[in-house]
């Protein structure tokens, strides 16, 4: 325990007002060669907050898109959506995913509350026309009756399809928000208009309710255009690949996950040796995808960066150095008047962990600007700078301070007073 108390009062003494004051007035003096030494390590705390805050933003994006989608759902698809093991021969000799299949899992699956069907379409003009104005950025889905439930759409004007408009394939349409702002800027009300797609009158029966902004789905849902399924086979009538968008009931995902594998291998002949030839994919499986797409992003982030933080604490080393030479009769004069080699050193590593500590915080400031500027210039990006980050990298550059000066204030303090008073 004395120990530990000694190490201790030996630490604070490290930060005394007077080493702050010997350390800060070393650097005032030479204020262009103490930046130019600390270069390496603000570049190095700037690469790394700045990846870091990026990197925060986009997993807060992900996280809050999951969740307008609703964390209960498992997506059903006969090809891998996430990282695959790289048997692409096998996963094209893979047939699509069936209506029955998806009937199968809403009557036998006990922990399955709703099963949704999306229809893939090829070879269709998605382009809306009214008016003589033509709107070309939609995305168009075809989608089952309960799609809007399963996925948790809410229709601002209007309504959403009824299984009566999908079993009568009728040109009826639901559509985002941008939809309405681009070709209806000055209509109260857009539900009952004719418009045109592919050749085609199709009436406007309801109008989704903006989603919340997220660099992913920002123009996702909002320039949506959502058509009955069987509406969808007629206009396509060639398009086989469907997606299911499976609700589990509340709390038991895990059940539903297991239910809805075990149908899916059944009603596709799968053997019980065999692998699974269709994928599932939940909220906490893609998540966890993309943190590992992220940490191998700040891994080599952190590589990058500790290039910069060892090149600074060399250029830390070789300045410390430098001064102890230009500094040899001041050290001889302390020597002389009673400081102790421990006082010398305590000295010279406070000012090597001060310029490193600063040359950090430059980084830092550095950092939060640009995150800043590059929110400005581009809102849908989000760039949060995360505390952990910040904290890191200001001990980290205090610690290069130590470590990288050890060498400069155990030769600062091995000198014999005398010979340092004769030095010219």
């Amino acid at each position: 325990m004395r120990r530990i108390l000694n190490s201790l009062s030996r630490l604070l003494t490290l930060f005394t007002g007077e080493n702050v004051r010997m350390a800060l007035g070393n650097l005032r003096a030479n204020k262009f060669r103490s930046f130019l030494t600390v270069l390496g390590i603000v570049i190095g705390v700037a690469t790394v907050i700045a990846v870091a805050s990026i990197l925060t933003g986009l997993r807060g994006s992900i996280v809050s898109l999951v969740e307008q989608y609703g964390t209960n759902n498992i997506y059903a698809f006969h090809l891998t959506t996430g990282f695959s093991d790289g048997n692409f021969a096998e996963e094209r000799t893979r047939r699509p995913l069936k209506l029955a299949d998806a009937e199968a899992i809403e009557q036998r699956a006990t922990a399955v509350e709703d099963v949704a069907s999306v229809l893939f379409m090829g070879n269709v003009d998605d382009s809306i026309t009214y008016e003589g104005q033509s709107y070309k950025e939609g995305q168009l889905q075809a989608v089952t009756s309960n799609y809007a439930r399963a996925a948790n759409l809410s229709v601002q004007e209007g309504r959403f399809f009824t299984a009566i408009d999908n079993q009568h394939r009728r040109n009826v349409m639901v559509v985002g928000s941008n939809v309405v702002e681009a070709l209806f800027p000055f209509k109260s009300t857009v539900v009952g208009t004719q418009v045109r797609m592919d050749g085609k009158n199709y009436e406007i029966i309801g109008v989704l309710e903006k989603r919340k902004s997220t660099l992913f789905a920002s123009e996702g849902e909002d320039s949506a255009i959502y058509i009955p399924l069987g509406t969808g086979r007629k206009l396509s009538p060639g398009s086989e690949w469907l997606m299911f968008i499976i609700r589990a009931r509340t709390g038991q995902i895990a059940d539903a996950l297991g239910q809805t594998r075990e149908i899916l291998r059944a009603q596709r002949g799968v053997k019980p040796a065999d692998p699974d030839n269709f994928d599932l994919s939940t909220a906490d499986k893609m998540i966890g995808e993309f943190d590992s797409i992220f940490a191998m992003i700040g891994l080599i982030a952190i590589a990058i960066s500790g290039v910069g933080l060892l090149v600074g604490g060399i250029g830390v080393m070789n300045i410390m150095l430098v001064s102890v030479t230009e500094r040899t009769q001041e050290i001889g004069i302390r020597k002389a008047i009673g400081a102790k080699r421990s006082d010398i050193v305590r000295q010279f590593l406070f000012e090597a962990m001060t310029l490193t500590f600063l040359g950090g915080l430059l980084g830092v400031v550095l950092a939060v600007g640009a995150s800043w500027i590059l929110m400005q210039i581009f809102p849908v990006l989000p760039a949060e700078v995360p505390m952990w980050a910040v904290t890191t990298a200001l001990i980290t550059s205090a610690a290069i301070g130590i470590v990288f000066g050890v060498w400069p204030a155990r030769k600062a303090s091995r000198l014999d007073p005398i010979e340092c008073l004769r030095y010219e």
